[in-house]
């Protein structure tokens, strides 16, 4: 008789590609003759770009009103994230905001330790030493603390390296950047929530064994 295996089982995986709240918001919208037609992977593509368009198009609306850089890069892939995978753990609040907050702290505690002002760095020449280091350092941090607090958000590796390059450095506009991040994460969280999906308020469930590690074999 086979002994039997003392790691942990994981999970199912929790589907990310669900069509079925989408179809539900066209049905309430009264848009379901219009949409019947389609193939479902194109009525998924449009959700998609129509909430994509929304949400940051809103933020830049408010970068103009206010003369603050409330876009920037890594936003566009958490917004894919949030609309494209709404359900997985990675696009809980939880994981998007303290992701981001991750990498902020990371990426802005390798610029002030090695690095400077991108537009300086081109003006010498290009990428240097400290820099090379000063990328590599934040995003290895960003990644290891996301692990240990298990709050992985892969676009937070982005905006790390914005942090620590240099594009992006003042304290004042990494307040501004996680507020944005805030307001993206509550936009998507309302869509989603209208659609029907029952997205979570702060941390998505996971089974207790989800993140841990399988157990060592003994002999």
């Amino acid at each position: 008789m086979e002994p039997q295996s003392t790691e942990p089982k994981l999970p199912p995986p929790v589907p990310a590609h669900d069509l079925f709240h989408v179809l539900d918001l066209v049905r309430r919208l009264s848009l379901h003759g219009a949409v019947r037609p389609l193939p479902t992977v194109l009525v998924w593509s449009i959700y998609v770009f129509v909430n994509g368009f929304i949400s940051i198009a809103l933020l830049a609306v408010l970068a103009v009103c206010t003369g603050v850089p409330f876009v920037f890069p890594s936003l566009g892939p958490t917004a894919y994230l949030l609309f494209f995978s709404p359900r997985v753990e990675a696009s809980s609040p939880r994981n998007t905001i303290i992701g981001h907050a991750i990498g902020l702290a990371c990426g802005y505690g390798a610029f002030e330790l090695l690095g400077k002002p991108l537009a300086a760095a081109v003006g010498h020449g290009g990428f240097d030493w400290p820099r090379v280091i000063a990328a590599a350092l934040s995003l290895a941090a960003t990644g290891a603390l996301m692990v240990l607090f298990k709050a992985g958000h892969p676009p937070a590796g982005a905006t790390t390296l914005i942090v620590s390059l240099g594009i992006i450095y003042k304290p004042w506009h990494l307040v501004v950047v996680m507020i944005a991040v805030v307001i993206l994460t509550i936009q998507a969280w309302c869509i989603n929530r209208l659609a029907g999906l029952p997205v979570p308020l702060w941390r998505a469930r996971q089974s207790s064994n989800a993140m841990t590690p399988p157990a060592s074999r003994t002999t």
